[in-house]
């Protein structure tokens, strides 16, 4: 077991410098438990992201809490959960106050609107590389099943956008269902959708709308962190009017240029719906989860009987292309954000950037952002 003071500089250093989503989180991870420290072995740290990637919630969110109670308990994951978490919060907040206000600068506004249109070229290279790790772990009626629930995911991300989060669990349910067919060894447990045993113990009715977002962003988020864009856009935007479809891809890209996980995006709805205290609810409860299952399910070495669970993997096998294609579908609404031909011209040139040029998505971003500006400055519409 190592100090907390320890925990606190080492997991915060990796809060202040993960600028580029879960991958670059993953490998400061590693890099400090594994290779540096020692203090997790290479196997275990594989295990773990491996059952990771079967939880909802942010997958890195969730490893640097698993990493840090692993060497110093739970006092040492709740530390260094916070440190890890913190930062990026702070930095977004810090940005949504900024850009929501009544009179954002006017850089601001370019920022928002540069870096808003290349955050389509960003999510469509997520789902393109996500369908493509998801569909090719499958084959024959079971490829086909996947594909159906690709596109169910698809369906409900652009055409209806509040019933994402039934489609994700309807698809695992399903899934698990036709594996092991209905009936008392079929019936769902705990462990194969923690989704929808949390789902039915809260219950939307008894929740705010706002801390119900929340949640419902960091409790049923299935298949990595975009797929919170729709779940948000449809709370934000066309339920509750706290932000419009420009303000809310600004949002996304601000997320994207802060470090930290995608799922720290809900800060920003937070704050356009009640201010700084919906800022503060909103990450809290949506990074609450990520404690509990990791406590629950991944403490004291289950994080193995997880990946080799039956009922998790059909499951996941369902919820999981279901996500794929609600990130995919989501692209419909967020181009809805887009007002002028030179965003459209921006987003054009990021996703040849992504996918030609094979660039970072901090630097495309960056870039984007700074055209933004550039017009913004010079004069230019910018929505």
């Amino acid at each position: 077991m190592i100090g907390l003071r320890e925990v606190l500089r080492e997991w915060g250093r990796i809060g202040v410098a993960g600028f580029g989503g879960p991958p670059v989180h993953i490998a400061m991870l590693r890099e400090l438990c594994v290779e540096r420290r020692r203090w997790i072995t290479a196997r275990e740290f594989e295990d773990a992201n491996a059952a990771c990637g079967l939880l909802p919630g942010p997958a890195s969110t969730q490893m640097a809490i698993f990493c840090a109670l692993r060497v110093a308990g739970v006092p040492g994951a709740l530390v260094g959960g916070v440190a890890f978490i913190v930062p990026g919060v702070v930095l977004l907040i810090a940005l949504a106050a900024i850009s929501l206000s009544q009179s954002p600068p006017l850089w601001i506004r370019g920022l928002g609107a540069g870096a808003g249109a290349a955050v389509l070229a960003v999510v469509l290279q997520a789902g393109v590389a996500l369908a493509r790790s998801s569909l090719s772990a499958h084959s024959g009626v079971r490829l086909v099943r996947a594909l159906v629930y690709v596109a169910v995911g698809a369906a409900a991300a652009a055409l209806a956008g509040a019933g994402v989060v039934l489609a994700l669990l309807a698809c695992g349910a399903l899934e698990l269902l036709i594996r092991r067919g209905i009936g008392p060894r079929g019936q769902l447990s705990m462990v194969a959708a923690p989704g929808l045993a949390v789902l039915a113990v809260t219950g939307a009715a008894a929740l705010p709308a706002l801390a119900w977002t929340a949640f419902k962003v960091g409790a049923l988020s299935y298949g990595g962190g975009y797929v919170i864009v729709p779940i948000m856009q449809t709370d934000a935007v066309d339920i509750h009017h706290w932000m419009t479809d420009g303000q809310f891809l600004n949002a996304v890209a601000l997320g994207q240029l802060t470090p930290g996980p995608v799922v720290q995006t809900v800060a920003a709805v937070g704050y356009a719906a009640a201010g700084l205290g919906g800022a503060i609810l909103a990450s809290v409860v949506a990074f609450a989860p990520s404690f509990v299952l990791v406590f629950a399910v991944l403490g004291g070495g289950r994080f193995e009987r997880l990946r080799t669970n039956l009922s998790a993997r059909a499951f996941l096998d369902g919820a999981g292309p279901a996500a794929v294609g609600a990130i995919l579908g989501t692209l419909v609404p967020l181009s809805g954000g887009i007002h002028e031909p030179w965003q459209a011209a921006v987003a054009v040139a990021a996703a040849a950037a992504l996918f030609a040029a094979r660039l970072g998505t901090a630097v495309v971003l960056l870039a984007a952002a700074g055209i933004g500006m550039t017009v913004a400055l010079s004069g230019g519409p910018i929505g």
